[in-house]
């Protein structure tokens, strides 16, 4: 390999015509100019960069100028990322944050106008989208598709609101991302009908082939929380020009360890032919959203990656626009300072807001299920303690508590499965797609604490114990840091570890705690309303009639 920013050799990876030969790319500017085929033998391959089809980046807790820097180490130069995070905060204002501050790096960032603000009627949120807000926002250059259509009864049943809001996204042809778990049959026919192109919510392969034979384009996603590569990596294999790679959520400790470039992986190793698994990882998603990503031919954007294997896939430059950003797993991204912005009135709580007088009935009982974002509904006899009802640390029945942040108000009770805490409590204010407060623990006093350590920083993750406590601020909106992403990394480790020595067996506890508040996914999820049943669209009792 030889290279001036000029001149860039190795064995060239072509993708779109499934071709592997020694050459080097002539670059001016920010563009391939020329392509020359060569004799010569080279170590290193070059193959063209790594995008994330699908990602909120403020769940990786980061900026997108500081997700960037991390981001790009990996391989990564492109995300599609659907602003629906901050924008339940903060509203369009929100969406512009994130164009303003991603416009300082060189990653490419492709933001689409979120569809489903606030993505139910059955929880409080910061701001609304209506369909002007997302007119005002396609018509940008900036925004490239609709956000995922969360509410997909919604658009069965015809609701004004968000057909008008899908009519928009065709005016100005802008494609239309889904969101519709375990729909099958003809009401995801109906769905897909309205003009829906992907979805990054297949949990089994038979949903994801039904999906695609619809033409949808599936996003096969591995995040922090929802993990379904090895169900799904299998229809690669004869589905490859219908399937993209995805994170959705990922926190900033498993970002340092990797990205996309982990999919990658992943998928060789399950024995998908690598021009397969390239066409899933780097060219669909430019093709499908149209995106001003180059994929190495004369005349695109210099945007590619130096690999020292194909096989070992270990990133040793990245490029974007003919220039490197990271290198030998160090990101040449300057850190810059954040601008702060936030939407967060609520005032501390106390132990008694916390309580749940017991009314002589069982437990209706959110089961989560680690890696999912789905949840089993159960009904267990509660523990009851001087005519209260309380965790049942035993039976790892522990009470689970959503307090908005907008404003002060009763707080939610229920009561959650398998977090496994012994002791102590963890609490976030990333708690989607509102972004209340949500905590979980096995006493009162310790839930309260926790939630009012991200009162008092006005947005945060906290874990708690008789003897500790720890807390990453978030200061931006709630639900991103202002500090560098190897800090955020560090002591979002260092909290994870804290909740997993109370007891929690999850893989990734704060993740999970924050899917717990996601309403538009079944079965049952707790709202700052109330505990809600996600397949009847009704608010339920915590406690179950006998």
């Amino acid at each position: 390999m030889k290279g001036n920013g000029k001149a860039v050799s190795g064995n060239i990876v072509d993708v779109l015509n499934s071709e592997i030969y020694p050459g080097t790319l002539k670059i001016s500017k920010d563009r391939i100019v020329g392509i020359l085929r060569e004799d010569s033998e080279y170590s290193n391959y070059i193959i063209p960069g790594l995008v994330d089809s699908h990602i909120h980046i403020e769940s990786s807790t980061l900026t997108p100028s500081e997700f960037a820097r991390v981001a790009v180490i990996h391989g990564t130069v492109a995300a599609v990322s659907d602003p629906h995070e901050i924008a339940n905060v903060l509203g369009v204002d929100g969406v512009q944050y994130m164009i303003e501050d991603s416009g300082i790096v060189p990653l490419k960032f492709y933001f689409g106008a979120p569809s489903c603000v606030p993505a139910s009627n059955f929880e409080t949120n910061g701001a609304s989208i209506g369909p002007e807000q997302v007119e005002e926002l396609l018509r940008l250059e900036d925004i490239k598709y609709l956000g995922e259509v969360m509410n997909f009864p919604q658009v069965l049943n015809g609701e004004g609101v968000i057909s008008r809001k899908i009519g928009i996204a065709k005016k100005y042809s802008k494609v239309i991302d889904g969101h519709a778990p375990g729909l099958r049959g003809k009401p995801l026919e109906k769905y897909v009908n309205a003009g829906i192109s992907t979805d990054h919510e297949c949990f089994t392969k038979e949903e994801a082939l039904e999906k695609i034979r619809l033409g949808v384009k599936v996003q096969i996603r591995e995040g922090s929380a929802a993990k379904n590569l090895d169900e799904l990596i299998p229809i690669v294999d004869e589905h490859h020009e219908s399937c993209m790679f995805c994170s959705d959520d990922r926190h900033p400790d498993d970002l340092v360890k990797g990205h996309m470039n982990d999919l990658v992986k992943r998928a060789l190793n399950h024995g998908i032919d690598i021009m397969k698994v390239l066409r899933v990882a780097c060219v669909n998603p430019v093709l499908h959203y149209r995106l001003d990503v180059g994929l190495l031919r004369v005349g695109d954007y210099a945007d590619f990656l130096l690999l020292d294997s194909i096989h070992d896939f270990r990133v040793l430059k990245t490029y974007i626009n003919g220039e490197i950003v990271a290198e030998e797993g160090r990101s040449l991204i300057p850190n810059r300072a954040p601008r702060i912005v936030n939407n967060f009135t609520v005032g501390k709580k106390k132990v008694a807001d916390f309580a749940l007088p017991h009314k002589k009935a069982d437990l209706n009982v959110i089961e989560a299920i680690d890696g999912q974002l789905i949840t089993n509904r159960l009904v267990v006899t509660p523990k009851v303690l001087d005519g209260y009802v309380v965790s049942d640390v035993e039976g790892d029945i522990l009470k689970m508590a959503v307090v908005n942040r907008y404003k002060d108000a009763p707080v939610a009770i229920g009561f959650v499965k398998n977090f496994g805490l012994k002791k102590g409590a963890i609490a976030s204010s990333v708690a989607h797609d509102s972004h209340n407060i949500i905590a979980v623990g096995v006493a009162d006093e310790d839930i309260c604490r926790a939630v009012n350590l991200s009162v008092d920083r006005k947005g945060g993750i906290s874990a708690v114990s008789e003897d500790k406590q720890a807390l990453l601020a978030l200061p931006i909106a709630g639900i991103m840091s202002n500090e560098n992403y190897s800090d955020v990394a560090q002591k979002y480790t260092d909290i994870d570890n804290m909740a997993k020595s109370f007891g929690s067996t999850l893989h990734a506890p704060f993740m999970t705690l924050s899917f717990m508040a996601l309403l538009v996914i079944p079965k049952i999820k707790l709202s700052d309303k109330g505990l809600f049943d996600g397949e009847k669209l009704e608010f339920i009792s915590p406690q179950a009639c006998q």
